[in-house]
């Protein structure tokens, strides 16, 4: 598998961050929630999810699974570039307090 197959799902590390690839869904979702549980350490991390192409619910439980077990290190997990749709299935399952994520970048607006 390519690192740059949008298609292929995979997580792997780079120094301290760890960038999840491809569709995350039922099908695949337990075993990218136990390769990442096996790339943390004690170390702070940074979750990459740009290239994350495909959600459903279950990314939900597989993040705060990842936070549940980094909390037992007393490490933390941080997320950047959530897609809008992670970020709306955060909203509606009411768990935005438990997943911290920030907030989507600033638009530049040009002026005419």
């Amino acid at each position: 598998m390519s690192r740059s197959d949008p298609y292929a799902t995979m997580i792997f590390r780079d120094n301290n961050r760890v960038i999840v690839q491809g569709p995350v869904t039922i099908g695949n979702v337990v075993r990218l929630m136990q390769e990442g549980i096996a790339l943390f350490d004690d170390q702070p991390l940074t979750i990459d999810l740009e290239k994350v192409s495909e959600v459903d619910s279950t990314i939900v439980s597989m993040l705060l699974e990842w936070l549940r077990a980094t909390r037992k290190n007393t490490h933390t997990l941080q997320f950047i570039n959530v897609p809008e749709n992670l970020t709306s299935l955060i909203q509606l399952y009411g768990v935005a307090e438990l997943i911290p994520i920030p907030p989507p970048p600033a638009t530049a607006q040009s002026t005419s």
